[in-house]
């Protein structure tokens, strides 16, 4: 585990979603060798903090407490989720069914995150007018190593099962096909990132019109 979780590059959100930003975490995909960002579980813990599922509390408190042995096994449940959610939503993308083990993944996955939440009665605060309720809490869960994978669980069920999955695209650059949510005014966005997928596409067809 990286000792410091900010020490390294920075990694690309242009997802849209922290599910699909986590899924790009394995770069070149479908291009040449596989590039693995998510090589420790320091990385993990730069990756959840920068894509804002965990705070930068909770990600000091991990980074002090997590076992080696805690940590290869979270990082291993991490990669296991990502190449799951993979599986899912590039068959979505493609247009056909996902295969059933990788649901079944995704489903225990999911109910092993629901495993270790607790209800609490939260206290009001009056000065934003919130009254008291029930809240779903990490409590005692909140330093164990695989809170990230629990968390980026639940963020992919929860996109899943939404209405967002219509605009899921992958990029047009087939060396690439990292995947984002299209936001865009006529959902038209092709590409994950315009400046560098998009103008490297432009300059291949404009050198191929040219050789012509």
């Amino acid at each position: 585990m990286s000792s410091d979780p900010n020490s390294r590059t920075p990694f690309d959100l242009c997802g849209g979603h922290a599910a699909l930003d986590f899924v790009n975490s394995l770069d070149r995909r479908f291009g040449g060798e596989p590039l693995e960002l998510l090589g420790d579980y320091g990385d993990l813990l730069r990756f959840a903090e920068q894509s804002q599922v965990l705070d930068a509390s909770r990600i000091r408190a991990l980074a002090r407490s997590v076992t080696p042995g805690a940590a290869a096994r979270a990082l291993r449940a991490a990669r296991e989720l990502r190449e799951a959610m993979a599986s899912v939503l590039y068959s979505h993308v493609d247009g056909h069914a996902p295969s059933a083990d990788a649901v079944r993944v995704l489903e225990r996955r999911l109910h092993d995150a629901d495993l270790h939440r607790e209800l609490r009665w939260e206290r009001g605060v009056a000065r934003q007018n919130r009254p008291p309720a029930l809240q779903w809490r990490w409590g005692r869960f909140e330093r164990d190593a695989e809170l990230p994978v629990w968390i980026l669980a639940q963020s992919a069920s929860k996109l899943m099962l939404s209405k967002s999955m219509e605009h899921v695209r992958a990029c047009g650059a087939p060396t690439c096909r990292w995947l984002f949510l299209d936001t865009s005014k006529n959902h038209t966005r092709r590409w994950c990132n315009m400046k560098i997928c998009g103008n490297r596409m432009k300059a291949r067809r404009f050198q191929a019109r040219r050789a012509q």
